[in-house]
């Protein structure tokens, strides 16, 4: 059999287990004014009512176990890692569905940069020396196309 701590774990009232005779006391302390108070024995059986614990039925510690942490967002899953990838080898069909997968978002994805600030897309279009320019307004796209129109040679 081990022996008692030295210190023993109080409850939230100051009770704690004597090492000596193993029985339930509140500690000797000292006051603020240097005085000593004495060891109290506690009767077996009592809890004092700072130790009383809440009540909670079979549904509600059910309830309070399986609660998600502050913060969390219902049905967010964390990404694959990629690390774990390269350690397993991919089996056939796995490569083939990878392959479509490729194939089928590679068509589709747009190989610029995404542009930190969007204000430098409102850039004016260029033109080559039409009447509208000549006037220093800027070109619609449509009075662009006219006036390309317009130099074109159609015979």
């Amino acid at each position: 059999m081990s022996l008692p701590p030295i210190d023993p774990d109080k409850s939230a009232s100051g009770i704690a287990l004597d090492p000596q005779t193993l029985e339930r006391v509140i500690p000797e302390s000292r006051r603020p004014d240097g005085s000593v108070r004495k060891q109290l024995k506690i009767r077996p059986g009592y809890t004092p009512q700072e130790d009383v614990r809440r009540f909670r039925g079979t549904k509600q510690t059910q309830m309070d176990a399986n609660t998600l942490p502050k913060g969390h967002i219902i049905g967010w899953t964390p990404p694959p890692s990629k690390e774990a990838d390269p350690a397993k080898p991919m089996s056939k069909s796995a490569k083939k569905n990878a392959k479509r997968r490729e194939k089928k978002t590679g068509d589709k994805k747009n190989d610029e940069p995404v542009k930190d600030n969007w204000e430098d897309e409102d850039e004016p279009p260029e033109t080559n020396g039409s009447p509208a320019e000549s006037k220093g307004k800027d070109l619609t796209s449509a009075e662009a196309l006219t006036s390309k129109m317009e130099k074109l040679d159609v015979r």
